[in-house]
């Protein structure tokens, strides 16, 4: 961060970052993308049945006023006139879904995550209704039907939510992902707020055509979804509205970015084959395909990477998705309690420096890339006697690195050219065990910026040069060139491809475990979905005893 006396004054560009435990809002000089100041709000999740993750839009969008005006504070304090802010761009969780009332400006439901699995019932009753040689839906959408996107989370609302259902029959109900809610709410809300969203955020919706860059009507028929709910679709870089409210009053809006396209844009993956992978909840590995779709055959999406102005073209991008990343460290510490602070898993895992056989696969809402498996659940697997919650942080680091290694590998073969190193970010890669870690488990240099907010960046990126604000070049010769940290490959590559092997294993001992019931039917049949902490702390007390949970030797 800028030095408070050398801090840059010109055109300043502000980035709200509304993920899945917090959001953000960082500001940056458009002439050096240094960071001058920034404030964050942690969110809660809604966990009402096994299965269900939810959030409340109401205190999303007061966590983004809250951020906006503490991160203004800040910069008063130190001099600089916050005038400067041309423009704020908006990168959000994905897929997220939320429906609300236009006339009123209240949510009708509460916003349904990206990792909710309640939908896995509608999910299955759609999947009988595509031909089985003509998967129409893919090759539209770049993505497989799962309850990861957000056609079946509505549909489900519009199947099960009473006040939703009347809402579309009397024409006042608005969908949107994060972006849109946002948007809406701070150009105004029901006093004229934009109703939008960009082409990287509805191309994760599964209503969204890829290549005709339009809601199709093929889809929407297919999900029953009324496309009078939908938000216009922008570029990813254009003035959508103004601030009608709070310190940026006036202050326009003008990038827009799903979270794991803002980071491809912050890292400056403009380039064909160019890629970088995303630690935060979930794990997101995206490589830029340029202008053109890429189909894979390895169980990775086909996505809209970015489309940065109106008459701009625009680029895709393969993902390698993993559901459960930093999740599994908030896990830790909040369900088992083995530790304090999320910073302590690197002070355990480093005590040890091994799993000591110790294996950790955390499928809490199934398998996402490269299989795709909703039957999966997490398990705890290699126990002895003398494991302790040493083993347990460090096999939780090394989940994230193998599950990394699987999307790796499935992209190298979609690619046809392997990557020679991995470019990283997000809040995990400040974890320099794990960031070793995946180097080793690679086998290939892992690169990391020293200013790990490329997801900001990236944002802010997009709104600085859109048309009308124009205070950021997109072009390569003024592009800042970021600050790397290298880390190279420890071990041989014989031990990292039999741990590898072990894990695999792990993988597929975790499959198959919800057979009869849904998460949609809310039974906590041990058969369907007992929590998963009951399994592994049970096991864990018959195997080791409670003091060797605590780490007592």
């Amino acid at each position: 961060m800028a030095d408070p006396k050398t801090a840059a004054v010109g055109p300043l560009v502000g980035a709200v970052v509304q993920g899945t435990n917090s959001t953000r809002f960082l500001v940056f000089s458009s002439k050096t993308a240094e960071l001058l100041s920034h404030h964050k709000v942690e969110l809660t999740q809604e966990f009402p049945k096994e299965g269900w993750v939810e959030q409340d839009p109401k205190e999303i969008l007061q966590s983004v006023y809250e951020c906006i005006a503490r991160t203004c504070e800040k910069l008063d304090e130190m001099n600089v006139d916050i005038s400067n802010i041309k423009a704020v761009g908006i990168s959000n969780q994905r897929e997220t879904t939320v429906i609300w009332d236009k006339l009123t400006g209240e949510p009708l439901y509460n916003a349904v995550v990206w990792l909710d699995l309640r939908t896995q019932t509608t999910v299955e009753d759609l999947s009988k209704k595509i031909p089985g040689n003509s998967n129409f839906v893919k090759s539209k959408t770049g993505l497989p039907l799962s309850t990861y996107f957000s056609a079946v989370k509505l549909r489900w609302m519009l199947d099960n939510v009473r006040h939703v259902q009347k809402a579309v029959e009397e024409g006042r109900a608005l969908f949107g992902t994060i972006d849109s809610w946002l948007i809406w709410s701070l150009t105004g809300g029901v006093n004229g707020g934009v109703h939008c969203t960009d082409v990287t955020n509805a191309s994760r919706t599964m209503l969204f055509n890829i290549h005709s860059l339009e809601w199709d009507k093929e889809l929407c028929d297919f999900f029953e979804i009324p496309m009078d709910l939908l938000p216009n679709v922008f570029s990813s870089s254009e003035i959508y509205g103004l601030i009608k409210t709070g310190a940026l009053e006036g202050v326009p809006i003008s990038g827009c970015l799903g979270d794991q396209c803002a980071a491809l844009v912050g890292q400056m993956c403009f380039q064909e084959g160019q890629a970088k992978n995303t630690y935060g909840t979930g794990c997101f590995l995206l490589c830029n395909t340029g202008r053109k779709c890429v189909f894979s055959e390895h169980g990775l999406l086909t996505t809209i990477a970015y489309k940065l102005g109106k008459e701009k073209p625009a680029y895709y991008a393969l993902e390698g998705s993993v559901a459960i990343a930093g999740a599994v460290i908030r896990w830790l510490r909040d369900n088992l309690g083995i530790i304090e602070t999320s910073g302590d898993i690197e002070k355990l895992a480093k005590e040890v420096g091994t799993s000591y056989g110790c294996y950790f696969v955390p499928a809490f809402s199934g398998l996402y890339a490269p299989y795709w498996e909703p039957s999966a659940r997490g398990i705890l697997c290699g126990l002895t006697q003398f494991t302790n919650k040493c083993h347990i942080a460090f096999a939780a680091l090394e989940a994230v690195c193998f599950q990394t290694r699987e999307i790796l590998e499935a992209m190298n073969r979609d690619c046809g050219i392997p990557l020679r190193h991995l470019q990283v970010d997000g809040g995990m890669t400040n974890n320099k065990v794990l960031m070793q870690l995946q180097a080793d488990i690679l086998h290939i240099p892992v690169i990391k910026p020293f200013m790990p907010e490329t997801t900001a960046l990236g944002a802010a990126m997009a709104a600085g040069a859109a048309e009308g604000v124009s205070v950021w070049s997109l072009e390569p010769q003024a592009l800042s060139v970021l600050r790397m940290e290298r880390f190279e490959p420890q071990i041989q590559a014989t031990e990292s491809e039999i741990r590898y092997a072990t894990w695999k294993k792990a993988v597929m001992k975790s499959m198959g475990w919800v057979t009869s019931q849904s998460p949609e039917s809310g039974d906590p049949s041990i058969f369907s979905s007992m929590p998963l902490g009951f399994f592994i702390v049970s096991s864990m007390v018959m195997l080791i005893g409670a003091r060797y949970i605590s780490g007592v030797p």
